[in-house]
């Protein structure tokens, strides 16, 4: 059964960093473009980053230089760094894995930042 599991989210105050990690089960992982999503009620899922098998990798504006996307195909992992947070990166955040064919997302790791 082909699934993504995140973790990593919490509670941190503004200016503080976390590591989310996405865990992929099944072959595909290193075959595809992975992304990170977030999504706060009521509004679209965004774009916060995504990164290619060939290692391009995309950001969004509001995130650039203070996140960073990484993957470990040897773990089947997704990763992303985030620093400098600010009330406003909270949400709920996602990884995607683009099989061609459809998408495939993970259930989710709640990040809230506030003092």
């Amino acid at each position: 059964q082909v699934q993504l599991v995140e973790s990593g989210g919490g509670l941190v105050q503004p200016g503080g960093s976390l590591r989310l990690s996405c865990v992929a089960s099944g072959s595909f992982f290193r075959l595809v473009t992975m992304g990170w999503f977030r999504q706060v009620p009521g509004k679209q899922r965004e774009l916060v980053a995504q990164i290619t098998t060939g290692g391009t990798i995309d950001y969004a504006d509001s995130t650039k230089g203070r996140f960073t996307i990484s993957r470990d195909n040897a773990k089947n992992t997704l990763y992303l760094q985030m620093t400098s947070l600010k009330p406003e990166d909270t949400a709920g955040y996602y990884c995607k894995a683009s099989l061609g064919s459809r998408d495939l997302w993970g259930q989710g790791t709640q990040v809230t930042v506030s003092s």
